[in-house]
């Protein structure tokens, strides 16, 4: 199998690259895109026109990435991406909770994509397909997504009507951060992450609604999916994986405060000197450093960055960034067999805490908290931190928002925190309308 590419003119946005593909997709009976747009494989945005996305046991959910076939890359520029799995793992494929409310969504869930649109640094854009050794390039199928992208037209509107987010008492979550304080002064754990549900009704095209955050929000790591099962609007700011070749990466979030105005600083200092995040921020640190460790070659992890504070919509953070090697017998199924669920969202020591996150949680998580992306033969993996994401199922939206909890933690402070985060999400629901028809 060979990539092939073929350059586009256009710098078009991403949302409006997005929004014409879900139009054709709805032409044609198609399937819905998928998007990764932000920073994904040194790209600004990775879109497959259209995607089968269908759930997959959960015995083959971690095994499905690493099924890819070997591609040459000749002509296709260094950073070309081809095609690969889109999908996404959900936290319930290792909660250990027993819960009495039935699963909404799959577990996990995946798609071929044989073709992408592809947006690189430059803001140029490019046509690209994983084509099998003595099959011609699909030029037909190229130029029309050249035409769509360079002289395409945006589609008319398609508003959305979404309720009020309904939210758990602020009493009942923190009786919950009270109950992981206690637990951490009774030795059983360092650190847990706690959260709860928003919920809304929903009606109309969650794809609408990615458009426009992403033209708002301008997230890191966003992500789409959708399928009869429901959809997802990701507006992470968190990588989970990368893994190019030999190298991988994790940075995980943690430590928060209100960004407020964009030229307003004071917090971002005020985050680094925290004690109470920083050490969230290092004990994390600490326990991706022990599941990276798991698989990478001995003496190989490293932490290249401690503690930078980056934004966020809404927020600053505490980021760090932790590498290691993996040796040539270890491929993506075992790399996420030993990190996964990510370690921002669960707490230290790991497996402890998810016990106690299922006993102090209303409900239980379903694709928050996990994490989505794209398994490329190209270009590697990479998944975010299903964080700041809208469920869309069954004509109700959720949003899941949460927090890390150490013996320093004030329950009040921690539920202003959620509701921090869930304000530029909750902003962009009220809206209706996509951001770039307004």
């Amino acid at each position: 199998m060979r990539v092939v590419a073929w350059p586009l003119a256009s710098d078009t946005a991403p949302e409006r690259v997005f929004r014409r593909l879900s139009e054709r997709a709805r032409a044609l009976g198609l399937a819905p895109p998928a998007a990764l747009v932000g920073d994904w494989f040194g790209s600004r945005a990775v879109i497959a026109p259209t995607l089968s996305a269908e759930p997959v046991d959960d015995a083959e959910a971690f095994a499905i990435p690493g099924q890819q076939p070997s591609v040459a890359v000749t002509s296709a520029p260094a950073d070309a991406i081809g095609g690969g799995w889109f999908g996404y793992l959900g936290y319930g494929l290792t909660d250990p909770g027993a819960w009495d409310i039935p699963r909404r969504l799959p577990n996990a869930v995946w798609g071929w994509a044989d073709h992408v649109l592809r947006q690189d640094r430059r803001g140029r854009w490019w046509a690209e397909a994983l084509v099998p050794d003595g099959q011609p390039a699909p030029e037909q199928l190229a130029a029309e997504l050249i035409a769509l992208v360079d002289r395409g037209e945006d589609p008319p509107a398609r508003p959305w009507t979404a309720g009020h987010l309904a939210r758990p008492s602020a009493e009942l979550h923190m009786d919950a951060v009270r109950a992981c304080v206690a637990a951490i002064g009774e030795g059983e754990i360092f650190q847990a992450n706690v959260c709860s549900e928003f919920s809304a009704a929903f009606d109309g095209d969650p794809g609408e609604v990615y458009a426009a955050g992403v033209g708002r929000l301008r997230p890191i790591r966003s992500a789409y999916l959708a399928g009869e099962w429901g959809a997802l609007s990701s507006f992470s700011p968190e990588l989970f994986l990368s893994r190019r070749g030999s190298i991988v990466r994790s940075s995980p979030i943690k430590g928060t405060l209100p960004r407020r105005l964009p030229e307003h600083n004071g917090n971002a200092r005020l985050l680094r000197q925290s004690t109470k995040d920083v050490a969230e921020n290092v004990m994390i640190v600490d326990l991706v450093r022990n599941d990276l460790g798991r698989v990478c070659a001995t003496g190989s992890v490293t932490v290249p960055e401690l503690l930078a504070v980056r934004p966020a919509p809404g927020v600053w953070h505490l980021v760090s960034t932790v590498e290691g090697m993996l040796p040539s017998t270890v491929d993506d199924s075992e790399l996420l067999a030993a990190t996964f669920p990510p370690g921002s969202v669960t707490g230290a020591p790991k497996i402890r805490a998810l016990e106690i996150v299922a006993e102090l949680e209303a409900t239980p998580r379903e694709a928050y908290c996990g994490a989505i992306g794209l398994a490329s033969p190209v270009a590697g993996t990479e998944l975010n931190v299903v964080i700041r994401t809208l469920e869309f199922h069954g004509g109700t939206v959720r949003l899941g928002v949460g927090g890390g909890i150490t013996a320093d933690s004030d329950p009040a402070a921690e539920w202003q925190e959620c509701l921090t985060k869930a304000a530029p999400i909750e902003t962009l629901l009220a809206t209706h309308l996509p951001t770039a028809l307004r």
